[in-house]
């Protein structure tokens, strides 16, 4: 019997039961929409998180206080200082800019509005370089303005609008707690990073914050403490040897060794493979899970063919004694099992993508259809189909013609 002929008599075979073949693709159906749109949730996860990290700025290292025992020497108990960062932005070689940031929060007043438990970054002149960002309005203020602590105050797009409208407000002054501080500059929108509103913040010199916002006269004796360090790494420098500069610099002003380092130094690629990691971790549980649905449809249509090689016994008695071979058989039913397994497989695809989009849009999850997930997704359900085909397939080719055609 030719492929053809096979195929046409499979394809009539399913259009006769075309409810119970519907109902049967179901599980492969569902399957196959699984693993896509599962995929889809993960890979949208780690795109969304590789992009946060990221938009932090570029070539970044991440200096990060541990709190490990220390020595006794400039920083007896532990952990980062400012000074420390200025020590790696004169010190160390191949570094483009250094950033610290202290966070504090007040009560903002100005051109007779006032809003409460506004976010206050303290920060330093290189901020914007390192952070991409950049002044839509004015300037960002300078290192003569920290060492002086000059009370000047750069603010957010956003915190602007509400403040001032859309007035210019380069001069204005704001009173932040109790303090009145002049705007210099206004940042262009830069929207949500993770959970954070860079437009709704208020920027000032972290001189200033630690001064003025730092909750303890005790937390200012400790040394204006910080948690942690940005470094932004010149294009044309070597990240590695950046980091091990910095280490010995650092293990030096603690009187620490390597081994005891109150700091930990991380960059943007050892995050994003830490995340990578875990959400292909992830990716593959819930991809697993997915296919537990295609093998539960597997065993449906294992199930529905032995039916119908029950049903039919007496067709194939007949078909065997016009001449039709075991094999002959074997393949009209296993054509019948990928029939089943193909088409739900197209149809999952179908309802698959359109889940993905769905998901994505109606949810605050972002999702990214991955093309791999598809090819793999219908490859299972052809691979289904053949498997568990097989046996009644091969159940119906070994039927006795004689015993067949008596079959009531």
């Amino acid at each position: 019997m030719k492929w053809k002929e096979i195929l046409r008599v499979a394809w009539e075979a399913i259009l006769k039961n075309s409810v119970r073949s519907i109902l049967t693709m179901l599980g492969v159906i569902i399957g196959v929409a699984a693993v896509i749109v599962m995929v889809a949730i993960s890979a949208g996860t780690e795109a969304t998180i590789q992009e946060e990290i990221t938009s932090l700025g570029t070539n970044l290292l991440f200096v990060q206080s541990s709190f490990s025992r220390g020595g006794m020497g400039s920083n007896p108990t532990g952990g980062l200082v400012f000074d420390d960062s200025t020590a790696i932005a004169e010190q160390v070689v191949g570094v483009q800019g250094v950033v610290v940031e202290q966070n504090a929060a007040a009560t903002v007043k100005a051109n007779g509005v006032t809003l409460e438990n506004v976010s206050i970054l303290g920060t330093t002149p290189d901020f914007p370089s390192v952070r991409d960002v950049n002044p839509a309005l004015g300037r960002y203020f300078n290192d003569l303005e920290v060492d002086r602590k000059q009370k000047v105050v750069v603010l957010g797009s956003s915190l602007a609008e509400e403040l001032f409208g859309e007035a210019n407000p380069i001069g204005e002054v704001v009173t932040v707690g109790s303090v009145k501080m002049r705007v210099i500059g206004v940042l262009e929108p830069k929207g949500l990073v993770g959970e954070v509103d860079y437009d709704a913040r208020l920027y000032m010199p972290i001189s200033v914050v630690f001064q003025k916002f730092t909750p303890s006269m005790l937390a200012r004796l400790r040394g204006d403490r910080v948690r942690l360090i940005y470094v932004e790494v010149a294009e044309d420098a070597d990240p590695e040897e950046v980091t091990q500069q910095i280490e010995l610099l650092l293990a030096k002003r603690h009187d620490v060794s390597l081994d005891e380092a109150d700091f930990v130094i991380t960059t943007q690629q050892d995050i994003i493979a830490t995340q990578e990691a875990t959400t292909a971790a992830f990716r593959s549980l819930l991809s697993w899970v997915a296919g537990v649905s295609l093998i539960v449809g597997g065993i449906g249509i294992m199930n529905i063919m032995l039916v119908s090689v029950t049903e039919r016994t007496r067709e194939i008695g007949i078909r065997q004694a016009i001449g039709a071979m075991p094999e002959d058989i074997r393949m009209q039913f296993l054509a019948e099992a990928l029939l089943l397994s193909t088409f739900g497989g197209l149809l999952g695809i179908l309802l698959g993508i359109g889940g993905a989009y769905i998901f994505g849009a109606l949810s605050e999850m972002r999702t990214v259809i991955v093309p791999e997930s598809i090819l793999l997704a219908f490859g299972s359900a052809a691979v289904v189909g053949a498997f568990f085909g097989y046996y009644p397939a091969n159940k119906a080719a070994e039927l006795d013609p004689i015993e067949a055609l008596r079959y009531e």
